[in-house]
């Protein structure tokens, strides 16, 4: 894992989107054509889209669980080695105020017992160097940290 901590952050920036599917598609795209902007290569902004697409979409599912009018905010840093996207938002607490494992489901069940989801977390965790989640004053916070392979 790489360590962040004392990575320089260049670049800053944050958006905002209610919690809804339509609107988390939009803040994807945004977050893509601004990452582009700066000069992130295709290649990590596929990755950091696939990552934030089932972070965001955890939040507006589970969250809010559905709820109207939920907001979600990003903090987006980049440096030439890492980015680091700090989602946050004020919907339900993850259970056990812990992130869950990211280990994948059995899949050596009966074809029409295998699972359609549960892959996320493993998804989320294999494509970080750092993942962290806190609940301070009423408002989730998760941390991902992704590397900037070709730089910016």
């Amino acid at each position: 894992m790489n360590d962040t901590t004392h990575t320089r952050f260049q670049q800053r920036f944050t958006m905002s989107a209610l919690a809804c599917s339509r609107e988390v598609r939009v803040l994807l795209q945004r977050m893509r054509k601004r990452l582009a902007e700066l000069g992130v290569s295709d290649a990590v902004c596929a990755s950091v889209e696939l990552v934030l697409a089932e972070a965001l979409n955890n939040i507006t599912e589970h969250a809010y669980a559905g709820e109207a009018g939920g907001s979600l905010n990003i903090c987006a840093e980049i440096s030439p080695v890492a980015l680091r996207f700090t989602l946050t938002d004020r919907g339900q607490i993850l259970p056990g105020i812990r992130l869950p494992s990211g280990n994948l489901p059995s899949c050596d069940v009966p074809l029409l017992d295998l699972p359609e989801g549960g892959f996320g977390w493993f998804l989320i965790r294999g494509m970080t160097t750092s993942v962290t989640y806190e609940r301070e004053d009423g408002e989730n916070r998760l941390v991902l940290t992704l590397p900037n392979a070709l730089g910016i």
